[in-house]
């Protein structure tokens, strides 16, 4: 696999990635979302490339305090390779370059993607979410 930025061509590849590996709800519109990060840091949207097809995805910023990363995704018949621990090391390079302290990420309750995080080093911390949304997105 190997790892670039995102490209505007990508985009469908990706919405289809996103949509298999259950990451997309219904309040989020995730073409919406891609637009977003094209303009703000969009050296932080990753994509993991095989053979010509797009297998991986991530989306890291810097807020000036924490780094965040979401969507990481790798396409289910490819997972178990390293792709997902590759990615994020690729955001992890890409937030320290930007000069974030720390990467903070959110996983949705019941997501198995939780066993995945703990075991490449990220620790679960005692935290409660808040949200409110500023923009209705849903479809």
């Amino acid at each position: 696999m190997t790892i670039r930025p995102y490209r505007p061509e990508d985009r469908e590849a990706v919405l289809a990635l996103w949509l298999a590996s259950d990451l997309v709800r219904p309040w989020n519109d995730p073409g919406k979302d891609i637009d977003r990060k094209l303009g703000f840091q969009p050296e932080g949207f990753l994509v993991g490339e095989e053979e010509g097809a797009i297998v991986g995805s991530v989306m890291a910023g810097y807020d000036g305090h924490r780094g965040w990363v979401y969507y990481l995704a790798v396409v289910p018949g490819s997972r178990g390779r390293g792709h997902g621990r590759r990615l994020m090391g690729a955001a992890e390079q890409a937030l320290q370059a930007l000069g974030a302290p720390k990467l903070n990420l959110q996983v949705r309750e019941g997501n198995a993607a939780a066993g995945f995080y703990a075991a490449i080093g990220y620790e679960r911390e005692d935290r409660e979410n808040f949200g409110r949304r500023l923009e209705a997105d849903g479809k």
